[in-house]
Protein backbone atom coordinates (compact mmCIF):
# COMPACT_ATOMS: atom_id res chain seq x y z
CA UNK A 1 0.00 0.00 0.00
CA UNK A 2 1.44 3.41 -0.99
CA UNK A 3 2.05 6.19 1.49
CA UNK A 4 -0.83 8.34 0.13
CA UNK A 5 -3.27 5.42 0.35
CA UNK A 6 -2.21 4.77 3.96
CA UNK A 7 -2.86 8.42 4.83
CA UNK A 8 -6.28 8.40 3.16
CA UNK A 9 -7.30 5.18 4.90
CA UNK A 10 -6.11 6.55 8.23
CA UNK A 11 -8.22 9.68 7.78
CA UNK A 12 -11.24 7.63 6.81
CA UNK A 13 -11.02 5.68 10.04
CA UNK A 14 -10.28 8.66 12.28
CA UNK A 15 -12.79 11.17 10.94
CA UNK A 16 -15.99 9.78 12.54
CA UNK A 17 -14.55 10.16 16.04
CA UNK A 18 -12.78 13.49 15.58
CA UNK A 19 -14.58 16.31 17.37
CA UNK A 20 -15.14 19.43 15.32
CA UNK A 21 -13.48 22.48 16.80
CA UNK A 22 -16.06 25.10 17.82
CA UNK A 23 -15.81 28.83 18.21
CA UNK A 24 -16.61 29.95 21.75
CA UNK A 25 -19.22 32.57 20.99
CA UNK A 26 -19.55 33.55 24.65
CA UNK A 27 -16.13 35.27 24.57
CA UNK A 28 -16.57 37.39 21.45
CA UNK A 29 -17.87 40.29 23.54
CA UNK A 30 -14.99 40.28 26.05
CA UNK A 31 -13.77 43.71 24.93
CA UNK A 32 -17.17 45.24 24.25
CA UNK A 33 -17.75 48.95 24.67
CA UNK A 34 -20.48 50.10 27.01
CA UNK A 35 -22.42 48.26 29.72
CA UNK A 36 -23.74 44.73 29.38
CA UNK A 37 -27.46 44.07 29.47
CA UNK A 38 -28.58 42.44 32.69
CA UNK A 39 -31.20 39.71 32.24
CA UNK A 40 -32.95 37.96 35.11
CA UNK A 41 -35.26 35.02 34.47
CA UNK A 42 -37.83 34.55 37.23
CA UNK A 43 -39.17 31.02 37.24
CA UNK A 44 -42.76 31.04 38.45
CA UNK A 45 -45.58 28.68 39.26
CA UNK A 46 -48.71 29.32 37.23
CA UNK A 47 -50.87 31.17 39.71
CA UNK A 48 -54.12 29.97 38.14
CA UNK A 49 -53.41 26.68 39.92
CA UNK A 50 -53.14 28.25 43.35
CA UNK A 51 -55.57 27.10 46.08
CA UNK A 52 -58.82 28.96 46.64
CA UNK A 53 -57.43 30.62 49.78
CA UNK A 54 -54.62 32.28 47.79
CA UNK A 55 -54.42 36.07 48.22
CA UNK A 56 -52.62 38.53 45.98
CA UNK A 57 -51.06 40.15 49.05
CA UNK A 58 -48.99 37.00 49.57
CA UNK A 59 -46.88 38.15 46.59
CA UNK A 60 -45.87 41.43 48.24
CA UNK A 61 -42.46 40.12 49.29
CA UNK A 62 -41.76 38.86 45.76
CA UNK A 63 -42.81 42.20 44.26
CA UNK A 64 -40.59 44.11 46.68
CA UNK A 65 -37.53 42.06 45.70
CA UNK A 66 -38.29 42.45 41.98
CA UNK A 67 -38.82 46.18 42.38
CA UNK A 68 -35.38 46.36 44.01
CA UNK A 69 -33.88 44.84 40.86
CA UNK A 70 -35.34 47.84 38.93
CA UNK A 71 -35.92 46.30 35.51
CA UNK A 72 -36.31 48.57 32.48
CA UNK A 73 -38.13 45.84 30.56
CA UNK A 74 -40.48 43.09 31.76
CA UNK A 75 -41.48 40.12 29.61
CA UNK A 76 -44.31 37.65 30.21
CA UNK A 77 -45.30 34.21 28.98
CA UNK A 78 -48.12 35.35 26.72
CA UNK A 79 -48.63 35.22 22.98
CA UNK A 80 -47.79 38.58 21.35
CA UNK A 81 -50.65 40.29 19.54
CA UNK A 82 -48.76 39.94 16.28
CA UNK A 83 -48.60 36.15 16.68
CA UNK A 84 -52.31 36.11 17.54
CA UNK A 85 -53.03 37.95 14.32
CA UNK A 86 -50.85 35.51 12.36
CA UNK A 87 -52.70 32.53 13.84
CA UNK A 88 -56.08 34.10 13.08
CA UNK A 89 -55.07 34.42 9.44
CA UNK A 90 -54.06 30.75 9.24
CA UNK A 91 -56.89 28.86 10.99
CA UNK A 92 -56.23 25.67 9.02
CA UNK A 93 -52.81 25.43 10.65
CA UNK A 94 -53.38 26.89 14.11
CA UNK A 95 -57.08 26.29 14.77
CA UNK A 96 -59.79 28.81 15.61
CA UNK A 97 -59.02 29.45 19.29
CA UNK A 98 -55.33 30.35 19.34
CA UNK A 99 -55.80 33.63 21.24
CA UNK A 100 -58.68 35.50 22.89
CA UNK A 101 -60.96 37.39 20.52
CA UNK A 102 -60.60 41.17 20.28
CA UNK A 103 -64.09 41.86 18.93
CA UNK A 104 -65.15 44.00 21.91
CA UNK A 105 -62.00 46.14 21.73
CA UNK A 106 -62.31 46.48 17.97
CA UNK A 107 -65.89 47.68 18.35
CA UNK A 108 -64.85 50.25 20.95
CA UNK A 109 -61.73 51.55 19.17
CA UNK A 110 -62.36 50.81 15.50
CA UNK A 111 -58.97 49.07 15.38
CA UNK A 112 -58.16 45.54 14.27
CA UNK A 113 -55.01 43.93 15.66
CA UNK A 114 -52.52 45.28 13.05
CA UNK A 115 -53.96 48.81 13.29
CA UNK A 116 -53.94 48.66 17.08
CA UNK A 117 -50.33 47.50 17.16
CA UNK A 118 -49.40 50.40 14.89
CA UNK A 119 -51.23 52.86 17.14
CA UNK A 120 -49.54 51.51 20.26
CA UNK A 121 -46.13 51.89 18.63
CA UNK A 122 -46.85 55.42 17.41
CA UNK A 123 -48.32 56.48 20.76
CA UNK A 124 -45.41 55.20 22.85
CA UNK A 125 -42.85 56.91 20.61
CA UNK A 126 -44.46 60.25 21.46
CA UNK A 127 -45.44 59.38 25.05
CA UNK A 128 -45.10 62.35 27.41
CA UNK A 129 -43.35 62.27 30.76
CA UNK A 130 -46.66 63.05 32.49
CA UNK A 131 -49.45 61.42 30.47
CA UNK A 132 -53.01 62.48 31.14
CA UNK A 133 -55.67 60.01 32.34
CA UNK A 134 -57.32 60.40 28.93
CA UNK A 135 -54.10 59.31 27.19
CA UNK A 136 -53.75 56.30 29.47
CA UNK A 137 -57.34 55.19 28.89
CA UNK A 138 -56.93 55.46 25.12
CA UNK A 139 -53.66 53.50 25.23
CA UNK A 140 -55.24 50.82 27.43
CA UNK A 141 -58.03 50.42 24.85
CA UNK A 142 -55.47 50.20 22.03
CA UNK A 143 -53.52 47.52 23.91
CA UNK A 144 -56.72 45.49 24.32
CA UNK A 145 -57.44 45.83 20.60
CA UNK A 146 -53.85 44.71 19.91
CA UNK A 147 -54.43 41.55 21.99
CA UNK A 148 -51.94 42.72 24.62
CA UNK A 149 -54.11 42.60 27.77
CA UNK A 150 -51.23 42.61 30.27
CA UNK A 151 -49.99 45.92 28.88
CA UNK A 152 -53.53 47.31 28.94
CA UNK A 153 -53.62 46.42 32.63
CA UNK A 154 -50.35 48.32 33.19
CA UNK A 155 -52.06 51.49 31.90
CA UNK A 156 -55.18 50.80 33.96
CA UNK A 157 -53.19 50.34 37.17
CA UNK A 158 -51.19 53.48 36.40
CA UNK A 159 -54.37 55.55 36.56
CA UNK A 160 -55.49 57.16 39.83
CA UNK A 161 -58.37 55.12 41.27
CA UNK A 162 -60.89 57.86 40.46
CA UNK A 163 -59.81 57.81 36.79
CA UNK A 164 -60.34 54.07 36.32
CA UNK A 165 -63.57 54.52 34.43
CA UNK A 166 -65.05 54.46 30.96
CA UNK A 167 -64.04 57.08 28.41
CA UNK A 168 -61.54 57.69 25.61
CA UNK A 169 -62.39 54.43 23.77
CA UNK A 170 -62.68 52.46 27.00
CA UNK A 171 -66.36 51.56 27.02
CA UNK A 172 -68.20 49.69 29.78
CA UNK A 173 -67.34 46.30 28.27
CA UNK A 174 -63.60 47.05 28.22
CA UNK A 175 -63.68 48.49 31.74
CA UNK A 176 -65.31 45.27 32.94
CA UNK A 177 -62.59 43.32 31.12
CA UNK A 178 -59.84 45.29 32.85
CA UNK A 179 -61.46 44.94 36.25
CA UNK A 180 -61.61 41.19 35.70
CA UNK A 181 -57.97 41.11 34.56
CA UNK A 182 -56.94 43.02 37.69
CA UNK A 183 -58.27 40.22 39.90
CA UNK A 184 -57.30 37.25 37.75
CA UNK A 185 -54.95 34.71 39.32
CA UNK A 186 -52.07 34.94 36.86
CA UNK A 187 -48.45 36.03 36.86
CA UNK A 188 -49.31 38.78 34.35
CA UNK A 189 -52.06 40.32 36.45
CA UNK A 190 -50.55 39.91 39.91
CA UNK A 191 -46.80 40.25 39.29
CA UNK A 192 -45.84 41.72 35.90
CA UNK A 193 -48.47 44.44 35.43
CA UNK A 194 -48.44 45.74 39.05
CA UNK A 195 -44.64 45.75 39.03
CA UNK A 196 -44.50 47.66 35.73
CA UNK A 197 -46.99 50.24 37.00
CA UNK A 198 -45.07 50.59 40.26
CA UNK A 199 -41.82 51.23 38.38
CA UNK A 200 -43.33 53.69 35.94
CA UNK A 201 -43.01 51.40 32.91
CA UNK A 202 -45.65 51.77 30.21
CA UNK A 203 -46.04 48.16 29.15
CA UNK A 204 -44.86 44.58 29.43
CA UNK A 205 -43.74 42.45 26.47
CA UNK A 206 -45.44 39.21 25.50
CA UNK A 207 -42.81 36.71 24.32
CA UNK A 208 -44.45 33.28 24.24
CA UNK A 209 -44.54 31.41 20.94
CA UNK A 210 -46.37 28.26 19.91
CA UNK A 211 -46.05 28.64 16.14
CA UNK A 212 -43.28 26.03 15.95
CA UNK A 213 -44.44 23.43 18.45
CA UNK A 214 -47.78 22.51 16.91
CA UNK A 215 -47.64 18.75 16.52
CA UNK A 216 -49.15 17.42 13.29
CA UNK A 217 -49.26 13.64 13.60
CA UNK A 218 -51.66 10.94 12.36
CA UNK A 219 -52.19 9.36 15.79
CA UNK A 220 -52.38 12.01 18.51
CA UNK A 221 -53.75 9.55 21.10
CA UNK A 222 -50.67 7.38 20.73
CA UNK A 223 -48.44 10.44 20.83
CA UNK A 224 -49.93 11.62 24.13
CA UNK A 225 -49.85 8.12 25.62
CA UNK A 226 -46.18 7.62 24.74
CA UNK A 227 -45.21 11.07 25.98
CA UNK A 228 -46.96 10.64 29.32
CA UNK A 229 -45.31 7.24 29.77
CA UNK A 230 -41.92 8.78 29.01
CA UNK A 231 -42.45 11.54 31.54
CA UNK A 232 -43.59 9.12 34.24
CA UNK A 233 -40.39 7.09 33.81
CA UNK A 234 -38.29 9.97 35.15
CA UNK A 235 -40.69 11.85 37.39
CA UNK A 236 -39.76 10.60 40.88
CA UNK A 237 -37.73 13.68 41.87
CA UNK A 238 -40.26 15.97 40.21
CA UNK A 239 -43.11 14.44 42.21
CA UNK A 240 -41.25 15.09 45.45
CA UNK A 241 -40.53 18.62 44.29
CA UNK A 242 -44.17 19.29 43.45
CA UNK A 243 -45.26 18.22 46.93
CA UNK A 244 -42.74 20.63 48.44
CA UNK A 245 -43.99 23.41 46.16
CA UNK A 246 -47.61 22.66 47.09
CA UNK A 247 -46.76 22.92 50.80
CA UNK A 248 -45.06 26.29 50.28
CA UNK A 249 -48.01 27.55 48.21
CA UNK A 250 -50.37 27.10 51.16
CA UNK A 251 -48.76 29.93 53.15
CA UNK A 252 -49.55 33.65 53.24
CA UNK A 253 -46.10 34.55 51.90
CA UNK A 254 -45.06 33.36 48.44
CA UNK A 255 -41.45 34.57 48.76
CA UNK A 256 -40.16 31.24 50.17
CA UNK A 257 -41.89 29.41 47.31
CA UNK A 258 -40.24 31.62 44.69
CA UNK A 259 -36.87 31.24 46.37
CA UNK A 260 -37.34 27.47 46.32
CA UNK A 261 -38.31 27.14 42.64
CA UNK A 262 -35.49 29.42 41.44
CA UNK A 263 -32.61 27.43 42.96
CA UNK A 264 -30.15 25.57 40.70
CA UNK A 265 -31.36 22.24 42.10
CA UNK A 266 -34.95 23.03 41.22
CA UNK A 267 -33.90 24.00 37.70
CA UNK A 268 -32.02 20.73 37.26
CA UNK A 269 -35.02 18.68 38.36
CA UNK A 270 -37.39 20.60 36.07
CA UNK A 271 -35.08 20.18 33.08
CA UNK A 272 -34.49 16.48 33.61
CA UNK A 273 -38.16 15.74 34.29
CA UNK A 274 -39.14 17.37 31.00
CA UNK A 275 -36.55 15.89 28.67
CA UNK A 276 -34.59 12.91 30.04
CA UNK A 277 -37.50 10.45 29.93
CA UNK A 278 -38.66 11.40 26.41
CA UNK A 279 -35.13 11.27 25.00
CA UNK A 280 -34.58 7.78 26.44
CA UNK A 281 -37.98 6.44 25.42
CA UNK A 282 -38.00 3.78 22.71
CA UNK A 283 -40.64 4.57 20.13
CA UNK A 284 -41.00 3.35 16.57
CA UNK A 285 -42.58 6.66 15.62
CA UNK A 286 -40.16 8.74 17.71
CA UNK A 287 -43.09 10.54 19.34
CA UNK A 288 -41.38 11.53 22.63
CA UNK A 289 -38.38 12.93 20.74
CA UNK A 290 -40.74 14.85 18.44
CA UNK A 291 -42.20 16.55 21.51
CA UNK A 292 -38.71 17.55 22.69
CA UNK A 293 -38.09 19.13 19.28
CA UNK A 294 -41.22 21.23 19.66
CA UNK A 295 -40.25 22.19 23.21
CA UNK A 296 -36.87 23.40 21.99
CA UNK A 297 -38.41 25.38 19.12
CA UNK A 298 -40.78 27.11 21.51
CA UNK A 299 -38.00 28.05 23.93
CA UNK A 300 -35.68 29.22 21.14
CA UNK A 301 -38.35 31.49 19.69
CA UNK A 302 -39.22 32.84 23.14
CA UNK A 303 -35.56 33.64 23.81
CA UNK A 304 -35.35 35.41 20.45
CA UNK A 305 -38.46 37.44 21.38
CA UNK A 306 -36.84 38.44 24.66
CA UNK A 307 -33.69 39.50 22.82
CA UNK A 308 -35.77 41.69 20.53
CA UNK A 309 -37.17 43.66 23.48
CA UNK A 310 -33.75 45.11 24.31
CA UNK A 311 -32.04 44.98 20.92
CA UNK A 312 -32.19 48.78 20.64
CA UNK A 313 -31.37 49.23 24.34
CA UNK A 314 -27.87 47.90 25.08
CA UNK A 315 -27.26 47.82 28.80
CA UNK A 316 -30.95 47.43 29.69
CA UNK A 317 -32.07 45.60 32.81
CA UNK A 318 -34.54 42.90 31.79
CA UNK A 319 -36.87 40.75 33.88
CA UNK A 320 -38.38 37.73 32.15
CA UNK A 321 -41.23 36.06 34.06
CA UNK A 322 -41.88 32.53 32.82
CA UNK A 323 -43.03 29.13 34.00
CA UNK A 324 -40.24 27.48 35.99
CA UNK A 325 -39.90 24.63 33.48
CA UNK A 326 -38.61 27.10 30.87
CA UNK A 327 -36.03 28.79 33.07
CA UNK A 328 -33.11 26.35 32.47
CA UNK A 329 -33.38 26.89 28.71
CA UNK A 330 -33.77 30.65 29.06
CA UNK A 331 -30.75 30.98 31.36
CA UNK A 332 -28.57 28.79 29.14
CA UNK A 333 -29.42 30.38 25.80
CA UNK A 334 -29.69 33.98 26.97
CA UNK A 335 -26.24 33.65 28.57
CA UNK A 336 -24.77 32.88 25.13
CA UNK A 337 -25.96 36.17 23.62
CA UNK A 338 -23.49 38.99 23.01
CA UNK A 339 -23.36 41.68 25.64
CA UNK A 340 -25.71 39.83 27.99
CA UNK A 341 -25.10 38.93 31.61
CA UNK A 342 -27.48 36.64 33.51
CA UNK A 343 -28.60 37.85 36.92
CA UNK A 344 -29.15 35.15 39.54
CA UNK A 345 -32.84 35.22 40.48
CA UNK A 346 -32.13 33.35 43.70
CA UNK A 347 -29.80 36.15 44.81
CA UNK A 348 -32.35 38.87 43.98
CA UNK A 349 -35.03 37.03 45.96
CA UNK A 350 -32.91 36.74 49.13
Amino acid sequence: MGVWKKVVCGLAVASPVMAQAQVDLTKLDRDMAGPRSQVMVLGTVHLRGMPAAFKAASLDGVLDRLAGYKPDIITVEDEPGEDCDLAARHPAKYGPDWCPKTDAAKAATGLDVPAALAEVDKTLKAWPAQPSPSQRRRLAAAFLAANEPASALVQWLSLPAAERRAGDSLDAALVAMLEKLEKRKSEDSLIAAPLAARLGLQRVYSVDNHTGDRIDLPDMKSFIKQLEAAWSSSSAEMNVRRKQEEALSQTNDMLPLYRFINTPESMRIHAEANVVGPMRAKSTEGYPQIWVGGWEIRNLRMVANIRETFRERPGARVLSIVGAAHKPWFDQWLSQLQGVEIVDAAEVLK
